[in-house]
């Protein structure tokens, strides 16, 4: 069982056959799926299930603060449900592939006060671009 079905169901969502497949091929690390490629990959194990039940499912999920959306570039909105574990992500340039990374330090501590303009921060995001290993090879 996968961490996210165990924390849906910790919560007491309703599990319906066609949420229990969409969390199901949330699974995984460095899932940072589309939408569509979510509803692609529900279709082979519940053939039924519509692309509105995906939408509407992965919407619920992000929230109740299961699963986060991640947009990067203008390219189309991910899905990421490792959303209890602080970490960043690192993007590829060229295919938008994403990997989730725990670089060390605190980034919130590496903002100075003079910085801040008297903001109290909740919350830090950073993304690191580059191009990936596939990429790389191919150009």
């Amino acid at each position: 069982m996968s961490d996210l079905l165990e924390r849906l169901r910790g919560r007491g969502w309703r599990m319906t056959a066609q949420r229990r497949v969409v969390a199901e091929v949330l699974d995984g690390d460095h899932v940072h799926l589309t939408a569509d490629e979510v509803h692609a990959r529900a279709v082979t194990r519940l053939p039924e299930i519509s692309r509105a039940t995906v939408y509407n499912t992965l919407g619920e999920m992000v929230t109740l603060g299961e699963v986060i959306e991640v947009a990067t570039d203008g390219r189309a909105k991910r899905y990421d449900p490792n959303a209890h574990r602080p970490h960043q992500h690192l993007v590829c340039g060229r295919c938008g592939a994403i990997r989730d990374v725990q670089p060390g330090g605190d980034p919130l501590a590496d903002l100075p006060d003079s910085e801040r303009f008297g903001f109290t921060i909740s919350e830090v995001e950073v993304t690191y671009r580059g191009i990936c290993p596939s990429c790389a090879t191919t150009a």
